[in-house]
């Protein structure tokens, strides 16, 4: 028959191993998220670097269009006056 010491410091024994592996299972699931946390993140910043890149686009498109179409009119308008 075991003493009760004995006992008990297997009881403790077995809880700190316990103990040790929750633990370990709980700084694993941190880096987890932190890693997937960190994904996420960068994910966003390339949709909205993506987004503003796409926006700066068509601006430009819409300006230089804008200008070659003021540029045009003033162009016939000055030829209209000289000539006319």
């Amino acid at each position: 028959m075991a003493s009760p010491a004995l006992k008990m410091r297997q009881s403790l024994a077995t809880f700190e191993e316990e103990l040790r592996e929750k633990m370990q299972e709980e700084r694993r699931l941190s880096e987890r998220q932190f890693r997937t946390a960190v994904v996420r993140s960068r994910k966003r910043h390339v949709e909205k670097r993506k987004k503003r890149t796409s926006m700066r686009f068509w601006v430009l498109v819409t300006s230089l269009v804008i200008t070659a179409v003021v540029v045009t009119i003033a162009m016939f308008e000055t030829l209209y006056l000289l000539l006319g």
